[in-house]
Protein backbone atom coordinates (compact mmCIF):
# COMPACT_ATOMS: atom_id res chain seq x y z
CA UNK A 1 0.00 0.00 0.00
CA UNK A 2 1.05 3.77 -0.35
CA UNK A 3 0.87 6.45 2.04
CA UNK A 4 1.49 9.66 2.09
CA UNK A 5 4.74 9.11 4.38
CA UNK A 6 5.47 12.23 7.19
CA UNK A 7 9.09 11.36 8.85
CA UNK A 8 8.80 12.75 12.29
CA UNK A 9 13.00 12.73 12.53
CA UNK A 10 14.87 14.23 9.92
CA UNK A 11 18.34 15.84 10.51
CA UNK A 12 19.66 19.05 8.69
CA UNK A 13 23.30 19.19 8.67
CA UNK A 14 24.08 22.78 9.47
CA UNK A 15 27.96 24.03 9.76
CA UNK A 16 29.35 26.96 12.16
CA UNK A 17 29.78 29.17 8.81
CA UNK A 18 25.73 28.58 8.35
CA UNK A 19 24.93 29.34 11.68
CA UNK A 20 27.20 32.23 11.82
CA UNK A 21 25.06 34.18 8.73
CA UNK A 22 22.45 34.59 11.39
CA UNK A 23 23.96 35.23 14.35
CA UNK A 24 22.90 38.76 16.56
CA UNK A 25 25.57 40.90 17.17
CA UNK A 26 28.34 41.00 19.20
CA UNK A 27 28.41 37.05 18.32
CA UNK A 28 28.80 37.35 14.90
CA UNK A 29 32.16 38.82 15.09
CA UNK A 30 33.33 35.13 17.10
CA UNK A 31 36.19 33.70 14.68
CA UNK A 32 34.59 31.10 12.44
CA UNK A 33 37.41 28.70 14.14
CA UNK A 34 35.99 28.60 17.14
CA UNK A 35 34.35 25.70 18.54
CA UNK A 36 30.34 26.41 18.65
CA UNK A 37 29.97 22.59 20.43
CA UNK A 38 31.94 20.49 22.00
CA UNK A 39 33.08 17.17 20.70
CA UNK A 40 34.21 13.70 22.26
CA UNK A 41 36.67 13.20 19.35
CA UNK A 42 34.89 9.99 18.10
CA UNK A 43 34.23 10.14 13.98
CA UNK A 44 30.45 9.08 13.75
CA UNK A 45 30.85 8.92 9.85
CA UNK A 46 33.40 6.21 9.89
CA UNK A 47 35.95 8.37 7.98
CA UNK A 48 33.07 9.39 5.59
CA UNK A 49 32.33 5.83 4.69
CA UNK A 50 28.65 6.30 5.85
CA UNK A 51 26.25 8.70 5.52
CA UNK A 52 24.43 11.09 3.40
CA UNK A 53 24.23 14.90 2.83
CA UNK A 54 21.39 16.58 4.04
CA UNK A 55 22.62 20.18 4.24
CA UNK A 56 20.75 22.04 1.60
CA UNK A 57 16.92 22.47 0.56
CA UNK A 58 17.62 20.80 -2.59
CA UNK A 59 19.60 17.65 -1.43
CA UNK A 60 16.56 17.28 1.18
CA UNK A 61 13.92 17.38 -1.77
CA UNK A 62 16.14 15.28 -3.48
CA UNK A 63 15.76 12.07 -0.41
CA UNK A 64 12.25 12.98 -0.38
CA UNK A 65 11.70 11.85 -3.59
CA UNK A 66 13.66 9.12 -3.59
CA UNK A 67 11.52 7.48 -0.54
CA UNK A 68 8.42 8.98 -1.59
CA UNK A 69 7.38 10.56 1.50
CA UNK A 70 5.20 13.66 1.19
CA UNK A 71 7.20 15.55 4.43
CA UNK A 72 9.83 15.45 6.71
CA UNK A 73 10.11 17.20 9.90
CA UNK A 74 14.67 18.68 10.25
CA UNK A 75 15.83 18.19 13.67
CA UNK A 76 19.75 19.71 14.31
CA UNK A 77 22.75 17.66 14.18
CA UNK A 78 25.43 19.86 15.94
CA UNK A 79 22.98 21.62 17.67
CA UNK A 80 22.14 17.72 20.02
CA UNK A 81 25.05 18.70 21.53
CA UNK A 82 23.93 22.25 22.77
CA UNK A 83 22.90 21.07 26.16
CA UNK A 84 26.83 20.53 27.09
CA UNK A 85 27.40 24.28 26.38
CA UNK A 86 28.11 26.54 29.90
CA UNK A 87 27.89 29.96 28.52
CA UNK A 88 24.33 30.44 29.08
CA UNK A 89 24.15 33.74 26.86
CA UNK A 90 26.26 32.12 23.92
CA UNK A 91 23.65 29.11 23.65
CA UNK A 92 20.60 31.33 23.62
CA UNK A 93 22.57 33.05 20.53
CA UNK A 94 23.45 29.69 18.69
CA UNK A 95 19.47 28.60 19.25
CA UNK A 96 18.49 32.23 17.71
CA UNK A 97 20.80 31.71 15.13
CA UNK A 98 20.22 28.51 13.89
CA UNK A 99 16.09 28.64 13.78
CA UNK A 100 16.01 31.64 11.81
CA UNK A 101 18.67 29.77 9.56
CA UNK A 102 16.39 26.81 9.88
CA UNK A 103 13.40 29.33 8.11
CA UNK A 104 15.53 30.95 5.90
CA UNK A 105 17.83 27.97 4.36
CA UNK A 106 14.69 25.55 4.45
CA UNK A 107 11.06 25.70 5.93
CA UNK A 108 10.91 29.20 3.67
CA UNK A 109 11.53 27.66 0.15
CA UNK A 110 9.59 24.32 0.70
CA UNK A 111 5.81 23.00 2.45
CA UNK A 112 7.50 19.73 2.27
CA UNK A 113 10.05 20.96 5.20
CA UNK A 114 9.19 21.31 8.52
CA UNK A 115 11.06 22.01 11.68
CA UNK A 116 11.14 22.60 15.13
CA UNK A 117 13.21 24.89 17.48
CA UNK A 118 16.52 24.15 19.15
CA UNK A 119 16.16 25.70 22.50
CA UNK A 120 18.24 26.47 25.29
CA UNK A 121 18.11 25.07 28.27
CA UNK A 122 20.21 26.80 30.21
CA UNK A 123 18.25 29.80 30.31
CA UNK A 124 14.05 27.83 30.53
CA UNK A 125 12.81 31.50 30.35
CA UNK A 126 14.67 32.40 26.89
CA UNK A 127 13.98 29.11 25.64
CA UNK A 128 10.35 29.51 26.01
CA UNK A 129 10.49 33.20 24.23
CA UNK A 130 12.64 31.58 21.52
CA UNK A 131 9.74 28.98 21.02
CA UNK A 132 7.14 31.64 20.89
CA UNK A 133 9.53 33.93 18.35
CA UNK A 134 10.15 30.62 16.03
CA UNK A 135 6.36 29.47 16.12
CA UNK A 136 4.74 32.66 15.58
CA UNK A 137 7.39 34.51 13.32
CA UNK A 138 9.00 31.46 11.62
CA UNK A 139 6.53 28.94 11.37
CA UNK A 140 8.62 26.19 13.06
CA UNK A 141 6.12 23.27 14.40
CA UNK A 142 7.57 22.35 17.79
CA UNK A 143 10.56 22.27 20.14
CA UNK A 144 13.93 20.12 20.32
CA UNK A 145 15.11 19.44 24.07
CA UNK A 146 18.40 17.54 24.45
CA UNK A 147 17.56 13.74 26.05
CA UNK A 148 21.47 14.17 27.26
CA UNK A 149 23.43 16.39 29.63
CA UNK A 150 23.66 17.30 33.12
CA UNK A 151 19.85 18.18 33.60
CA UNK A 152 16.61 15.92 33.80
CA UNK A 153 13.49 17.48 32.08
CA UNK A 154 10.97 16.85 34.76
CA UNK A 155 12.72 19.83 37.32
CA UNK A 156 10.53 22.55 37.84
CA UNK A 157 12.75 24.95 36.29
CA UNK A 158 11.50 23.93 32.73
CA UNK A 159 7.91 24.55 33.90
CA UNK A 160 8.04 27.99 31.68
CA UNK A 161 8.81 25.63 28.43
CA UNK A 162 5.93 23.20 28.64
CA UNK A 163 3.59 26.15 29.79
CA UNK A 164 4.34 28.09 26.44
CA UNK A 165 4.22 24.57 24.25
CA UNK A 166 0.88 23.78 25.25
CA UNK A 167 -0.52 27.60 25.13
CA UNK A 168 1.19 27.50 21.23
CA UNK A 169 -0.12 23.48 21.13
CA UNK A 170 2.67 22.49 19.74
CA UNK A 171 4.87 19.38 20.53
CA UNK A 172 8.25 18.76 22.32
CA UNK A 173 10.40 16.50 20.89
CA UNK A 174 13.12 15.13 23.67
CA UNK A 175 15.79 13.53 21.21
CA UNK A 176 19.53 12.15 21.84
CA UNK A 177 22.80 13.12 21.07
CA UNK A 178 24.86 9.78 20.84
CA UNK A 179 27.31 11.62 22.69
CA UNK A 180 29.86 10.18 25.67
CA UNK A 181 29.26 12.99 27.82
CA UNK A 182 25.51 12.18 28.66
CA UNK A 183 26.33 10.82 31.75
CA UNK A 184 24.51 7.58 33.46
CA UNK A 185 28.23 5.48 32.60
CA UNK A 186 28.57 6.14 28.92
CA UNK A 187 31.49 8.33 29.30
CA UNK A 188 33.13 4.83 31.29
CA UNK A 189 33.32 3.18 27.55
CA UNK A 190 36.56 3.24 25.54
CA UNK A 191 34.87 2.74 21.93
CA UNK A 192 31.94 4.55 20.20
CA UNK A 193 30.34 1.45 19.50
CA UNK A 194 29.88 0.90 23.40
CA UNK A 195 28.60 4.29 24.33
CA UNK A 196 26.55 4.78 21.04
CA UNK A 197 25.01 1.35 22.18
CA UNK A 198 23.54 2.42 25.63
CA UNK A 199 23.11 6.42 24.87
CA UNK A 200 20.20 7.35 23.14
CA UNK A 201 18.35 4.86 25.18
CA UNK A 202 19.52 5.75 28.74
CA UNK A 203 19.48 9.10 28.08
CA UNK A 204 15.56 8.35 26.93
CA UNK A 205 15.07 6.42 30.10
CA UNK A 206 16.62 8.96 32.54
CA UNK A 207 13.91 11.74 30.70
CA UNK A 208 11.24 9.76 30.56
CA UNK A 209 11.71 8.91 34.13
CA UNK A 210 11.85 12.64 35.10
CA UNK A 211 9.06 13.64 33.08
CA UNK A 212 7.06 11.25 34.13
CA UNK A 213 7.48 10.92 38.20
CA UNK A 214 7.56 15.01 37.93
CA UNK A 215 4.18 14.97 36.67
CA UNK A 216 4.61 16.35 33.17
CA UNK A 217 1.73 15.28 31.55
CA UNK A 218 -0.61 15.67 34.58
CA UNK A 219 0.26 19.35 35.09
CA UNK A 220 0.25 19.99 30.95
CA UNK A 221 -2.41 17.19 29.90
CA UNK A 222 -2.42 18.68 26.45
CA UNK A 223 1.27 18.67 25.67
CA UNK A 224 1.90 16.12 22.97
CA UNK A 225 5.63 14.85 23.99
CA UNK A 226 8.09 12.86 21.58
CA UNK A 227 11.13 10.45 22.48
CA UNK A 228 12.95 10.41 19.72
CA UNK A 229 15.72 7.93 18.07
CA UNK A 230 15.87 5.42 20.89
CA UNK A 231 13.55 3.01 19.24
CA UNK A 232 10.55 2.02 20.98
CA UNK A 233 11.10 -1.47 22.14
CA UNK A 234 11.85 -0.29 25.53
CA UNK A 235 9.11 1.96 26.29
CA UNK A 236 7.02 -1.09 27.14
CA UNK A 237 9.46 -2.65 29.58
CA UNK A 238 10.40 0.90 30.97
CA UNK A 239 6.64 1.57 31.38
CA UNK A 240 6.32 -1.65 33.49
CA UNK A 241 9.55 -1.06 35.62
CA UNK A 242 8.12 2.53 37.09
CA UNK A 243 4.84 1.35 37.71
CA UNK A 244 6.52 -1.57 39.68
CA UNK A 245 8.11 1.61 41.60
CA UNK A 246 5.04 3.14 41.83
CA UNK A 247 3.14 0.82 43.24
CA UNK A 248 6.00 0.59 45.98
CA UNK A 249 6.73 3.94 46.89
CA UNK A 250 3.67 6.60 45.37
CA UNK A 251 4.15 9.25 48.06
CA UNK A 252 7.35 9.96 46.32
CA UNK A 253 5.57 11.18 43.23
CA UNK A 254 2.83 12.87 44.76
CA UNK A 255 1.50 14.56 41.06
CA UNK A 256 0.57 11.51 39.82
CA UNK A 257 -3.01 10.65 39.72
CA UNK A 258 -2.73 7.50 37.80
CA UNK A 259 0.16 4.79 37.07
CA UNK A 260 3.44 5.59 35.18
CA UNK A 261 2.09 3.61 31.87
CA UNK A 262 -1.67 5.01 32.10
CA UNK A 263 0.69 8.30 31.45
CA UNK A 264 2.78 6.82 28.76
CA UNK A 265 -0.19 5.53 26.96
CA UNK A 266 -2.57 8.23 26.63
CA UNK A 267 -2.05 9.36 23.41
CA UNK A 268 0.07 12.91 24.44
CA UNK A 269 3.34 10.48 24.51
CA UNK A 270 5.15 9.44 21.08
CA UNK A 271 7.97 7.36 20.48
CA UNK A 272 9.81 6.86 17.25
CA UNK A 273 10.58 3.12 15.89
CA UNK A 274 13.43 1.74 13.93
CA UNK A 275 12.17 -0.60 11.18
CA UNK A 276 13.73 -3.35 11.67
CA UNK A 277 12.83 -3.63 15.96
CA UNK A 278 11.84 -6.82 16.77
CA UNK A 279 9.97 -5.59 19.68
CA UNK A 280 7.88 -2.77 17.03
CA UNK A 281 4.99 -5.26 17.19
CA UNK A 282 4.65 -5.96 20.78
CA UNK A 283 5.34 -1.86 21.68
CA UNK A 284 2.54 -0.69 18.96
CA UNK A 285 0.27 -3.43 21.17
CA UNK A 286 1.39 -2.42 24.79
CA UNK A 287 2.08 1.29 24.10
CA UNK A 288 -0.82 2.30 21.64
CA UNK A 289 -0.69 1.73 17.89
CA UNK A 290 -1.61 5.78 17.88
CA UNK A 291 1.78 6.45 19.36
CA UNK A 292 4.20 5.32 17.29
CA UNK A 293 6.17 7.63 14.67
CA UNK A 294 8.39 6.54 11.42
CA UNK A 295 11.55 8.76 11.74
CA UNK A 296 14.26 8.13 8.86
CA UNK A 297 16.87 9.84 10.45
CA UNK A 298 18.00 10.68 7.40
CA UNK A 299 21.16 11.99 6.70
CA UNK A 300 22.85 10.64 9.44
CA UNK A 301 25.93 8.06 9.18
CA UNK A 302 23.46 5.02 10.62
CA UNK A 303 20.03 5.60 9.27
CA UNK A 304 19.01 2.68 6.66
CA UNK A 305 16.61 5.21 4.78
CA UNK A 306 14.74 5.11 2.45
CA UNK A 307 15.24 0.94 3.14
CA UNK A 308 13.33 0.98 6.18
CA UNK A 309 10.25 2.34 4.96
CA UNK A 310 9.55 -0.92 2.50
CA UNK A 311 10.97 -2.78 6.20
CA UNK A 312 7.86 -1.39 7.82
CA UNK A 313 5.34 -1.93 4.72
CA UNK A 314 6.62 -5.51 4.72
CA UNK A 315 6.51 -6.58 8.20
CA UNK A 316 4.08 -9.39 9.17
CA UNK A 317 3.49 -8.46 12.47
CA UNK A 318 1.36 -5.15 11.61
CA UNK A 319 -1.86 -4.88 10.12
CA UNK A 320 -2.16 -2.34 6.92
CA UNK A 321 -4.04 0.11 9.43
CA UNK A 322 -1.16 0.48 11.53
CA UNK A 323 1.32 0.25 9.32
CA UNK A 324 -0.43 4.20 7.90
CA UNK A 325 -0.55 5.48 11.40
CA UNK A 326 3.25 4.68 12.18
CA UNK A 327 4.18 5.97 8.41
CA UNK A 328 1.77 9.04 8.25
CA UNK A 329 -1.22 9.20 10.68
CA UNK A 330 0.62 9.48 14.14
CA UNK A 331 3.46 12.12 13.41
CA UNK A 332 0.13 14.32 11.42
CA UNK A 333 -1.53 14.02 15.21
CA UNK A 334 1.82 14.54 16.82
CA UNK A 335 2.57 17.62 15.36
CA UNK A 336 -0.46 19.32 14.44
CA UNK A 337 -0.57 18.82 10.47
CA UNK A 338 -3.88 18.56 8.75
Amino acid sequence: MNYGIVDADGHVIETNEGIAKYLDEPYRRRPLTFSFYPQDGWDRRLLGTLGDQGGTVEQWLRALDRGGMELSVLYPTLGLFLSFLKDRQWAVAICRAYNTFLHEEFTSKTSRLKAVALLPLQDPEAAAAELERSVRQLGLCGAMLAADGSHVLGDPRFTPIYEMAQRLDVMVGIHASGSSLGGAGVELFPQFIQAHTCSHAFGQMRQLTSVIFEGIPERFPDLRIAFLEAGCGWAPYWAERMDDEYAKRASEAPVLKKKPSDYVRCGKIYFSCEADEWLLGPAVKLIGENQIVYASDFPHWDHSFPQSIAEIRERGDLSDIQKGKILADNARRLYGFK
